[in-house]
């Protein structure tokens, strides 16, 4: 999954308990540099019949989604993508791309010839020439982590879930523990690098970066938060604090804190009616509400209100809360016991609160969900300004109570809601195409089933409990004084769905807003052939 893991969540409970590019073929490193030294992999081709295919084909996360492709082509440079886009081109193939393989949908398999796999394009390195952090399409969150923290003590405020690649994290916004202190991944883009394909079926490599008087600069603005597979084949990322002066890299990004101190509270069901759960989740949305800004002595706290399941087995039978903050911030065991008291008041039995834990901050990023987890699910995603209201949460609560349907053995769908704010706030909605930037929280709703034959079934109930929420506005999260819209890398074919979304409000402007339009003359500047392609993909103006 994206930016947030299940089991990382539930892991850390139970643990508790330079120089501007101008345009044109990208100025991309010398092989051998960008490969650590020594020659890049590839290109390797695997067809059906090799016994390598059938691990390509299971590496995805959502075990629903299977691709069959004609060929997958392994890379190991931006040369080799350049070659492998315009061989298919030619060859009139549909072209898609794959990186850590946690697409929420099936955008990579469906109707796909050829796809380009960059798992093994992953190098993480300081790149002198533009000043900045390169990070290789192909990385994985964790490997990200650990080489910018060990190699020169700085991060960037990427998601959770260690094993989620780059190459489409980025794109879509970016976010996770550090965010409400940091931002999003965006926030510290500097400069893309990325394969496209003329209107003549040429195809190229260019560079975009921020800088005001770049050519390319729009491009850069369209993988700000325009979500993955739009415009063409990410192979490069450069990172820097746009604040950022001189060339020392260890002041290039930001430092993380020395170390985390995180807290948890178990709540069982055996004893958490409606009327406690509603006041939970009450407390648990005015605090956030409160604690919104950038400024607030909370602006490094992440957290998470995760109802995972009403079954014997997850926390006997219960759901968490969680809070984790920078460990070296004053009073900081007094800042998150004052949390803790603040989601939990009311609540008179059902709520048990453990002691905290201070962990560094590496040990703390490489431990949650480093795990590659998979399964069959249907996630679905919604931006809160404001907390749910009391009716909205008894709803939820009628859901997730649910006694199992007689068709079913499952239990109901998950919702979380994920801390969101802070830093984030501070950007405007245009100066990105992530336009999401008045938020208090993610809510994110999920249903895993091991059975297909049950896939019908849970994503029916996982569908209904979204759509009851909103009710009001069509059964989607419009836009307004309490929705933002939904979260483009948690993507969700059902947005253009009119059976699902009777709203009237389209699908894009619930994912961009009104940066729609400006996406799509990105579009039809840089992908006039349409090659990249999706279910939800920016469509040609």
């Amino acid at each position: 999954m994206n930016d947030v893991s299940r089991r990382g969540f539930l892991a850390g409970a139970a643990a508790v308990g330079g120089l501007a590019a101008t345009g044109g073929v990208a100025a991309a490193a010398p092989a051998a540099e960008a490969s650590g030294g020594h020659p890049p992999l590839g290109p390797v081709t695997v067809r059906p019949g090799d016994p390598r295919y059938e691990d390509l084909r299971i590496k995805g996360i959502n075990v629903r989604f299977r691709p069959s492709p004609e060929a997958f082509q392994l890379v190991g440079s931006t040369e080799q993508v350049v070659r492998a886009v315009q061989e298919a081109v030619r060859a009139g193939k549909r072209i898609t791309v794959r990186g850590g393989g946690h697409s929420c949908e099936d955008f990579v398999g469906d109707g796909a010839q050829v796809i380009i796999d960059l798992s093994q394009f992953h190098d993480v390195y300081f790149d002198p020439r533009r000043n900045a952090f390169a990070i290789e399409a192909g990385a994985t969150l964790r490997e990200v982590y650990k080489t910018l923290y060990l190699g020169w003590g700085v991060t960037v405020p990427g998601g959770e879930c260690g094993e989620v690649g780059v190459g489409g994290h980025i794109q879509g916004g970016g976010y996770g523990p550090q965010s409400r202190k940091l931002g999003v991944m965006v926030d510290y883009l500097y400069a893309v690098e990325v394969v496209v394909v003329d209107k003549d079926g040429t195809a190229r490599a260019v560079v975009a970066t921020r800088e005001p008087h770049d050519p390319n600069r729009d491009l850069w603005w369209a993988h700000t938060g325009g979500g993955g597979g739009n415009f063409g084949v990410v192979t490069r990322y450069w990172m820097r604090d746009p604040k950022a002066k001189g060339t020392d890299p260890t002041k290039l990004l930001p430092k993380p804190a020395a170390a985390v101190l995180a807290g948890v509270a178990l709540c069982g069901w055996a004893e958490i009616d409606e009327t406690r759960f509603v006041r939970l989740m009450r407390n648990y949305g005015e605090f956030m509400e409160r604690h919104k800004g950038a400024d607030s002595p909370y602006a490094s706290l992440w957290s998470a209100f995760l109802v995972p399941c009403p079954t014997e087995g997850a926390h006997q039978g219960g759901f968490i809360i969680t809070g984790q903050l920078d460990a070296t911030v004053p009073n900081a065991d007094k800042l998150l016991a004052d949390y803790f008291a603040a989601v939990t008041a009311g609540v008179d039995k059902g709520v048990h609160v453990l002691p905290p834990e201070r962990r560094t901050w590496l040990t703390s990023a490489l431990s949650s969900g480093t795990n590659q987890e998979s399964g069959r699910y249907k996630q679905k995603s919604a931006y809160l300004r404001k907390r749910y209201t009391d009716e909205q949460a008894k709803i939820a609560y009628r859901h997730l109570t649910k006694a199992k349907a007689p068709e079913g053995t499952n239990p109901p769908p998950m919702l979380w809601l994920l801390s969101f704010g802070g830093k984030v706030n501070t950007v405007a909605p245009e100066a990105t195409a992530m336009p999401q930037r008045d938020s208090i929280l993610k809510a994110t709703f999920i249903t895993y089933w091991p059975d297909p034959a049950e896939e019908a079934l849970e994503i029916r109930r996982v569908r209904e409990l979204f759509r009851d929420l909103y009710a009001d506005t069509g059964g989607v999260p419009v836009p307004n004084a309490a929705n933002d819209g939904c979260y483009i890398n948690y993507p969700d074919i059902d947005m253009a769905d009119p059976a699902w979304n009777t709203s009237g409000v389209p699908w894009h402007e619930l994912f961009y807003k009104g940066n729609y339009p400006r996406l799509q003359q990105v579009k039809a500047k840089w992908d006039p052939r349409d090659i990249f392609h999706h279910a939800l993909s920016i469509r040609l103006p």
